[in-house]
Parts: structure tokens; C-alpha cells; sequence
């Protein structure tokens, strides 16, 4: 069982950072080959999911229906502000799992991994576990 952290720079308060080639270059270097990737988010106001990686728009369209969904200026009871981030981290996940096959991961035709910054710029991490099968 190999395991292992990506460790992603933030530099804007909304962002989506694709991760898909950093994650295929870990597996790759750690020899995985065939079984299931779990990739896990522990921060709070970040989230991670899979969509489409080859048109930008769809990735500024996700980030702005969730602001528009999620408002800012909603009356929050959180005293850190940060509230808007939270509830759109609620609304993506904090993991997803990919098939691996060949040592290659799985993903349709447009299919990218992507880190959801929402309360950035910061420092944030993302670890992932392979479980041969």
C-alpha cells in the first residue's frame, strides 16, 4: 500500500488548481499499477472534485454558480469570516477515488483532478492513498 501528499500553493481567495498530473506522476514514481487511488482533502474551506479540464470557462463557471449560490453577504454566524468558504466546501467533497489501471489513472476523455481553493491564497495539501486490487 503506497501513500503520499501533494502539496498545493494557493494564490487567489477563489481558486481551481488541476492536480491530475502531479497525482499520476506520484503514482508512477511510487509503481502502483492496478487497484484504486483515494485522494483526501483535510482542510475545512477547501474542497476537490473531478470535472472537465479542457475548457477554463467551465472551471470559472463553477467557482462563480457557487458564489452566486453561496453569497457572501449572507448574515453568518461564524466570526472568522469565512463561512461563504465552508458551506461551498460542504457543497464539493473532501475526497474522491479514482480507478487505477496499468499505473495509469482512469479518468474519462476531459476528465482532470482538481484542488477547490476557497478561502485562499494559502498553503494546502491533498493526501492520497493506492489500495492494490
Amino acid at each position: 500500500m503506497s501513500r503520499g501528499e501533494i502539496a498545493v500553493t494557493t494564490h487567489k481567495r477563489l481558486e481551481m488548481i488541476d492536480i491530475t498530473t502531479r497525482l499520476q506522476q506520484e503514482i508512477t514514481s511510487a509503481g502502483c499499477r492496478d487497484g484504486i487511488v483515494v485522494l483526501y482533502n483535510p482542510h475545512t474551506t477547501a474542497g476537490i472534485l473531478i470535472n472537465e479540464g479542457a475548457d477554463p470557462d467551465v472551471q470559472r463557471d463553477i467557482l462563480g454558480a457557487l458564489s452566486r449560490i453561496i453569497p457572501s453577504d449572507y448574515p453568518y454566524l461564524h466570526s472568522e469570516g469565512n463561512s461563504p468558504a465552508h458551506l461551498k466546501t460542504a457543497v464539493t467533497a473532501s475526497s474522491v477515488t479514482v480507478l487505477l489501471e496499468g499505473g495509469r489513472l482512469q479518468l474519462g476523455t476531459w476528465q482532470r483532478i482538481f484542488f477547490c481553493e476557497f478561502d485562499g491564497p494559502r498553503g494546502r495539501k491533498v493526501w492520497w492513498k493506492f489500495l492494490a486490487g
